[in-house]
């Protein structure tokens, strides 16, 4: 599956039969089929060769290099068998063997073939041996008629060791943390997603299966946190995992809804689960019990191409993901697109995001940050440290990313670094790594984000919505709106089964939220986070009033001018709320109240709130709402729902509310 590729991929051009050592191999054997010279006299030697040739291009590689060492026996300095036999160690993965094989044909004579200088630099860059590396390059880049896209390739390679030197010199704070027995195994676990409050974690486990077609197949596991402890990891079972693989998975900022990719299910192998041409992306829903069937996103989204790697926005409409392309010469790579839902809940066709973040190389592993505009994602066609390193970039004002950033050493090595999550609060960062301390294979890590790549903080509102009569749970629509754009930055709802729900709550704006259902008010509240740069949750559960004659409510968002009743522009979101509220319930009538604290004179108190009654009173009129279904009257100080004694208590009395007077 793409997901193993992803990880174990260092050397990628040269892992098909069609890659570039591969064109370059028979460049040079054609140009020495029409010359018919060779560095040795040895027949034999050359029969053995021209032997191996022919299996090379078959791909058969064993074949290849039994041939290759019977001519190399014969004749060691034989340059054309020697380099041959290091292009079929590289396509076989032995990158050690293969430098070997490299540093053995320079030794013999660099000039014969220089490209072997540009090929063991490569292989040394990627082994983090940048000195050695480096003086490849030079030395390559001083020849004579050398290939002019290796010149090219050769001076982009010596720029990843400028960078890398540097880097290694200027080390960023570092320290992982292994996330323990309960989460990590024996086993690969990587892909992490959390939820925005940090105590969910799901993730994929590799897992030996002898059933499995491949011999393996991986599955999802999740943990809690309780106490700031995660508890023992367990796998989510049917209806999303199965005998193949599911893999990079994205949660939701409540964890109740699953994005993931998978491959097709059919035949012996027990499915029904359909894909588009390759590996898909796939939803389920989490219903308070058992994960819904996976359903495939749909031909908006998926193509025959690959689709993986998702990230699903806090803001609940959002969706980045890898798109793989396999180009004409075998090799794949990746690129980050984004689709959006609209007001009916269908997917926006996929955009690649611009040239500022996709190269002609590889990038996968995107990761959307909560606040919606700090995005992480892997990369080697960006200047990294040799292999996929991990680059940060940010969403300006006018909606452009900004210059990817790289997380710097030793975050990212030479070796291939993905699977980064950030958690809201832009503290606590989480990825996979192999490194030698580990309890198995791949293991989940996290560490502390250095502040120079740190996201903005986001906070959360979490609780359960319940009927206030029968105290059962509600499923109830939610809304955070920002109340100086009007723009609506977080869809989501509660549960259907327990009602619980968890919001998003990106710092640095002021929010109206508003829970809505069937049969019910509307529940308004206000967070203003403008000039607050604490990120504590909100916890609160939220009981809703069913729309019944004598119910009320308090609206949040409704703001006047101190002393005053001049409407300020953040109350328009509440006043569209209510006017569409009285649109959908036609038969409604309402009282419309103002209240004040007791603070000043009572008199001047009673018209100010009869005059911030009448003007929301009068906006619904021009709005179109019938005379006859609304009143309004003013209570002053008579009527508070907290003490007068505190700041807190005064600013929750100074409110406007409205009452149901019939339906």
């Amino acid at each position: 599956m793409e997901i193993k590729y992803a990880i174990t991929q260092i050397f990628k051009y040269s892992l098909n039969k069609f890659s570039l050592l591969f064109v370059f191999f028979l460049s040079f054997a054609f140009n020495q089929a029409i010359s018919q010279t060779y560095t040795t006299t040895d027949k034999k030697a050359i029969k053995k060769y021209i032997e191996a040739q022919a299996f090379y291009q078959k791909y058969d590689l064993k074949s290849t290099r039994i041939s290759l060492n019977e001519a190399i026996e014969r004749d060691p300095k034989f340059i054309e068998a020697q380099t041959l036999l290091a292009y079929t160690y590289l396509d076989q993965g032995d990158y050690e063997t293969a430098k070997s094989a490299f540093r053995t044909c320079i030794e013999i004579d660099v000039n014969v073939i220089p490209n072997n200088l540009f090929f063991l630099g490569e292989l040394e860059l990627k082994s983090g041996e940048y000195e050695l590396a480096e003086n490849r390059f030079e030395q390559f880049l001083s020849l004579n008629e050398i290939d002019p896209k290796l010149e090219s390739r050769s001076r982009r390679s010596l720029d990843i060791i400028d960078f890398a030197k540097r880097a290694v010199n200027n080390p960023v704070p570092f320290e992982p943390i292994n996330l323990g027995p309960n989460i990590n195994s024996e086993l690969s676990e990587y892909f992490p997603s959390i939820t925005v409050d940090q105590n969910k974690i799901l993730f994929t486990r590799r897992l030996i299966n002898p059933d499995s077609p491949q011999g393996y197949n991986e599955d999802f596991y999740m943990s809690i946190k309780k106490n700031g402890e995660w508890q023992k990891a367990i796998n989510i079972q049917k209806p999303i995992n199965s005998i193949m693989n599911e893999g990079a998975p994205t949660l939701s900022a409540d964890g109740q809804l699953l994005i993931f990719t998978a491959c097709e299910l059919y035949g012996n192998y027990g499915g029904q689960r359909k894909g588009k041409g390759s590996c898909d992306l796939f939803y389920s829903s989490y219903d308070g019990k058992i994960w819904t069937t996976p359903i495939n996103l749909g031909s908006t989204i998926n193509t025959p191409h690959w689709e993986t790697q998702p990230s699903f926005s806090a803001d609940g409409k959002t969706l980045y993901f890898v798109r793989g392309i396999r180009s004409r010469t075998g090799t794949k790579t990746g690129d980050i697109y984004v689709s959006r839902l609209d007001e009916k809940n269908y997917w926006s066709k996929p955009e690649k995001l611009s040239r500022t973040i996709n190269t002609p190389a590889n990038e996968e592993s995107v990761f959307i940050h909560p606040d919606g505009k700090t995005l992480y994602f892997s990369s080697d066609g960006h200047i990294g440290m040799g292999g996929l390193d991990i680059f940060v970039s940010k969403l300006d004002e006018e909606g452009n990313w900004g210059k990817p950033v790289n997380l710097g050493y030793p975050i990212n090595t030479f070796k291939n670094e993905n699977s980064l999550l950030v958690g809201a609060d832009g503290k606590i960062a989480y990825f996979a790594s192999d490194r030698a301390q580990g309890i198995g294979e791949l293991d989940l890590y996290s560490f502390e984000l250095p502040a120079q790549f740190s996201p903005e903080k986001v906070s959360y509102f979490a609780g359960k919505i319940y009927d206030v009569k029968t105290k059962k749970p509600l499923a109830a629509n939610f809304e955070l709106i920002d109340l100086e754009s009007e723009k609506v930055i977080v869809q989501s709802e509660s549960n259907p089964k327990s009602g619980e729900f968890l919001v998003t709550l990106p710092s640095g704006r002021n929010y109206a939220l508003n829970a809505s259902k069937d049969g019910y008010l509307f529940y308004s509240e206000n967070f203003a986070l403008k000039d607050n740069n604490n990120n504590t949750p909100f916890k609160q559960d939220v009981p809703m009033n069913p729309i019944e004659i004598g119910e009320k409510i308090v609206l949040k968002n409704i703001f006047f001018e101190t002393a005053k009743y001049d409407l300020k522009a953040e109350s328009m979101v509440e006043l569209k709320k209510l006017k569409s509220f009285l649109n959908d319930n036609s038969s409604i009538k309402i009282e419309i109240s103002g209240h004040t604290d007791n603070v000043g004179n009572e008199n001047a108190n009673q018209i100010l709130s009869e005059n911030r009654a009448k003007t929301v009173y009068n906006y619904l009129i021009k709005e179109g709402i019938v005379e006859t279904r609304l009143s309004w009257k003013g209570y002053g100080a008579n009527l508070p729902i907290s003490d007068n004694d505190t700041e807190l208590g005064r600013s929750k009395n100074r409110r406007t509310e409205f009452k149901i007077l019939d339906i």
